[in-house]
């Protein structure tokens, strides 16, 4: 059942997007060749607490840290390592939320490590753009897959692919809920969006083909064929003025 949020509730699941969006900016700060995805997890959960917030992936269905940190070919999921440095020419894709008074935030984005190559910056270009292409989509009165169709059309026209086997999401008092929101899609098809839906629009889009495996420790996503991955994401409420990103410090 999709949940509609009233004006009050969409003020507090703002602050928990904004403290949210602030734990993605202060690791995107931090972000340096030599620095080890475990470090970068400390400095999200140290972030979150300090706003009077939590962290709402730790321990959600038994993940163990603050903040999902992919690299390279990893999609999503990625759990932080004491052993994992990241070095120059890496690309990570960091995704967190955090929970404030019963309410959820949720965003992601890629960064570049030192220099990378100009491959990886035009996917993570192209994901960026994909994301707000499909925002742009998340008016009252369109349809899911408006926003699904968004993606798929900007990424395939550049050659790129879209995962299908994992999709945004509803979000509110639950970090998932109803509806999903895929990558693709087809024009004037699934639910209507209302005001006071609340969406996590999130591309993860592939160099090579969009086909993932899951590694043995159940959580972190590979692309099959090892190309690289970049994820970006929004909560995003829908209002009668249309779009509203709430996932901003």
């Amino acid at each position: 059942m999709v949940v509609l949020k009233t004006g009050r509730e969409l003020s507090i699941m703002k602050e928990a997007c904004r403290i949210s969006a602030g734990a993605l900016q202060v690791i995107r700060d931090a972000v340096e060749p030599g620095i080890t995805t475990a470090e970068l997890d400390r400095i999200a959960e140290k972030y979150i607490l300090s706003q009077g917030a939590v962290p709402n992936f730790k321990n959600y269905q038994g993940y163990p840290a603050t903040a999902c940190i992919s690299v390279n070919n990893e999609v999503i999921h990625g759990i932080p390592s004491e052993k994992r440095k990241l070095v120059s020419g890496d690309i990570v894709s960091v995704d967190l939320g955090a929970v404030f008074n019963g309410y959820h935030g949720d965003n992601a984005a890629t960064f570049a490590v030192g220099d990378i190559s100009d491959e990886a910056k035009r996917l993570i270009d192209t994901t960026r753009e994909s994301l707000y292409e499909a925002i742009r989509m998340a008016c009252p009165g369109n349809r899911i897959g408006d926003i699904g169709y968004a993606v798929q059309k900007y990424v395939e026209d550049r050659g790129y692919s879209v995962v299908r086997q994992f999709v945004g999401h509803g979000i509110g008092t639950h970090l998932h809920e109803a509806p999903e929101v895929p990558n693709f899609g087809t024009p004037g098809r699934g639910i209507r969006l209302l005001p006071g839906m609340t969406l996590a629009i999130e591309p993860m889009i592939n160099i090579g083909k969009g086909d993932v495996k899951i590694m043995p420790d159940g959580w972190t996503v590979l692309t099959k064929d090892g190309s690289l991955s970049a994820h970006f994401e929004h909560t995003v409420a829908m209002t009668p003025d249309g779009p509203q990103i709430m996932t901003v410090v």
